[in-house]
């Protein structure tokens, strides 16, 4: 056994599957090739609203290499799906343009997609509404919004209080539809075998994969595996179970083939979920001195007719700054538009955006600095609940933040500073991601040779899981993270929680801890160790189910530098620096690629990314990556993260706060309080694109 000094806290211990996965022989869910396996293409619906009256496969089925078509007529049928989105192929119905109306399965992926083109379909059209506005007839308050918030919260007579503010801001935001783009693919591989399902998914979460394919094809959950080994990325698209998981089974089951299945890139945006736009009215009080007297935050966003998914935007304002009076409102309507889901922080993205932009107004409008501003509205408890807060270093994080960026050296006029034809200015932001704990189960096992074993069916996406809990368990069993092998990624393992709302690391990390370090316990009484070794078992169900006394966030302070062409309109961002407050950091070199990779998305949100409804035919009108702009490394020239070191003893035995989602929590007004800086021009709704900005500039 090693014994070395362990590599930890923090150390920057480079992932442990790097090598595989730029060698190639990382396996993803594509990249499985069972003897005998099929491809399978989807047929997605060209109608917004309706229902499919005939399929006509004959010409389909004459394709060579085509095996059997799948449509609502003969697909196996499914028990009642836990998310309505999985009950697809069981009826005429079309909820929205892109549903998926058929499966086309094939001997080889051109021949699918060759028979998928030659399927014809016909259909009666219904009527159809796209189109969100912030007086929709059917806008109605919902009980909650997304993570089980209350959709509406009211402390104090907000409306009072602001009449009577010595200093008022009233404005609205927009935000358009934002898709999460992952450089894997959704996809599946089902195998079925001796009345065993096997599925290897593209998931954020194996184990509740599992669980929806038991209760879709009506099977015991010991009866399926799912294993999610590596997984190229998700930012929430992946947190539910999708329908290539279901469409796969199905087919395989149908076939008595293994079957897979790979949505093409055009297909995600309407069926993998997507932010939803919202219209954000953000009111704020405050007194001459910059006191926040009243916060008042509504929402207007969509959902669709499929289920309910309300964009919780106006939680964040609830736990931001103090103010004796606050009212924040969620309202949706539900329109023929693909389901909304998770896209990277959920509610903090959109809302922090209006909220800090807000505040940029209301420090422009008392003559106050933005920092000054938001250090003299700090709440000594949090404002929603009147819990104290865990730890709060937002004021660390602006402080330390202004000092690294040279904030307090610019002109704080707007449009005061120009280099040549470009526009230059600064802008600051807050940003804030509740602390966020599962149950889960893990165990550790030392063999009689010394080798040492963590198995939790946790998921890595790309943050370097694997990477951390070795460090993890090796801090509790004094070794080195070397001597640690960790086994994720299969529901045979021991069950743990998905990966996503910042939270896998504390989930899996806490299990694994408590597993560990009563290996290490056992490890001290018996030497030498039996013949089979030593495992333990740990399992975090009371720990994660207590209700804490602390209210737990992560925080962090974005600071931006942003050229603006006086002539074309373009926006560069020359800088971009976060400084966040996120607990005890585990691994500097994972966490820093996750800070950053959050600040990329921020930029992306900011400036490039945007996909609106075409009214007329109820699609979106960017579906791949050559009209959906993602920002590439041209534009992220000089993107810094840092840290505050941060003990809060109130959070898991590592000390640990998620951080796969602040970074881009307050990047995108950063940057829009920015180019407001450089021109002088004040706009509110995202992207900002040369188009938007150049009447401003003429």
């Amino acid at each position: 056994m090693t014994t070395r000094a362990p590599q930890f806290p923090g150390a920057p211990v480079v992932r442990r599957e790097a090598r595989d996965k730029v060698t190639g022989t990382a396996r993803y869910a594509a990249d499985l090739a069972p003897a005998g396996c099929l491809y399978a293409w989807t047929v997605p619906a060209t109608v917004a609203a309706g229902r499919v009256t005939a399929v006509r496969a004959v010409d389909a089925l004459a394709v060579p290499g085509v095996h059997s078509v799948l449509t609502h007529d003969n697909a196996p049928e499914l028990q009642e799906p836990d998310d309505p989105i999985l009950a697809v192929l069981q009826d005429d119905r079309v909820p929205h343009h892109g549903w998926p109306i058929a499966l086309v399965i094939a001997e080889s992926l051109e021949a699918a997609r060759t028979g998928a083109g030659e399927l014809h379909v016909e259909y009666e059209r219904d009527p159809y509404d796209v189109t969100i506005t912030d007086d929709h007839p059917g806008l109605y308050t919902p009980e909650e919004a997304n993570g089980g918030h209350p959709a509406v919260r009211v402390r104090g007579d907000v409306e009072r209080a602001l009449a009577g503010a010595s200093v008022q801001v009233d404005a609205t935001y927009r935000t358009v539809a934002l898709h999460n783009h992952p450089m894997e693919p959704h996809a599946a591989t089902a195998v079925w075998a001796d009345g065993h399902l096997t599925v290897h998914d593209s998931s954020q979460g194996s184990a509740r994969v599992r669980e929806s394919l038991a209760r879709a094809l009506g099977l015991d959950p010991d009866r399926i595996t799912v294993i999610s080994e590596h997984v190229g990325g998700g930012f929430g698209s992946k947190g539910t179970t999708r329908p290539q998981a279901v469409l796969a089974a199905m087919a395989a089951r149908h076939t008595g083939r293994p079957v897979k299945l790979v949505f093409p890139r055009p297909q995600l945006a309407e069926v993998v979920g997507h932010r939803a736009p919202t219209i954000q009215r953000v009111r704020l009080g405050a007194d001459l001195d910059g006191v926040l007297t009243a916060v008042s935050h509504e929402i207007v966003t969509q959902t669709s007719t499929v289920k309910e998914f309300v964009e919780q935007a106006a939680v964040p304002a609830r736990v931001m700054y103090a103010s004796p009076h606050s009212r924040t409102v969620h309202r949706v309507t539900a329109l023929d538009v693909p389901s909304p889901s998770w896209m990277r922080a959920p509610g903090e993205a959109s809302g922090m955006y209006a909220l800090e932009s807000a505040m940029d107004e209301l420090a422009s409008a008392l003559g106050l600095d933005p920092v000054e501003l938001r250090l003299r509205n700090e709440p000594e408890t949090e404002p929603d609940s009147g819990r104290p807060f865990s730890s709060r270093g937002l004021a660390a994080c602006l402080r330390d933040g202004a000092a690294r960026f040279g904030w307090h050296d610019r002109d704080p006029r707007p449009a005061a500073r120009q280099e040549g034809r470009w526009l230059m200015g600064t802008g600051v932001a807050s940003a804030t991601y509740p602390v966020l704990v599962s149950r889960s189960t893990a165990s550790a096992h030392a063999a009689r040779d010394g080798a040492l074993r963590i198995a939790v069916n946790a998921t890595d996406i790309g943050t370097g899981a694997r990477t951390v809990l070795a460090q993890i368990a090796a801090e509790a069993l004094g070794v080195d993270p070397e001597a640690v092998r960790v086994d994720i990624g299969s529901t045979d393992l021991p069950v743990a929680p998905l990966a996503g709302g910042s939270s896998g690391t504390a989930s899996w990390g806490w299990a694994v801890h408590k597993a560990a370090t009563a290996l290490a316990a056992r490890l001290a009484e018996h030497r030498p160790l039996p013949a089979d070794g030593i495992t333990t078992t740990a399992d975090t169900e009371e720990e994660a189910g207590e209700e804490s006394p602390y209210a737990r966030h992560a925080f962090g302070a974005h600071f931006a530098e942003t050229a603006v062409d006086a002539v074309t309109g373009e926006v560069r961002v020359r800088r971009l620096l976060g400084v966040y407050a996120a607990g005890r950091i585990l691994n500097a070199r994972t966490a820093r690629s996750q800070f950053t990779g959050g600040m990329v998305m921020g930029i992306g949100m900011a400036l490039t990314e945007d996909c609106g409804i075409d009214p007329d035919f109820g699609d979106f009108t960017a579906r791949d990556l050559a009209s959906y702009h993602v920002p590439v490394c041209a534009d992220t020239a000089d993107i810094q993260a840092h840290w505050i070191e941060e003990d809060d003893r109130h959070l898991n035995p590592m000390g640990s706060k998620g951080i796969g989602e602040i970074g881009i929590v307050g990047t995108a007004a950063a940057i829009g309080n920015a180019v407001r800086h450089a021109t002088g021009a004040r706009l509110r709704e995202l992207p900002l694109t040369p188009d938007t900005l150049l009447p401003y500039l003429l």
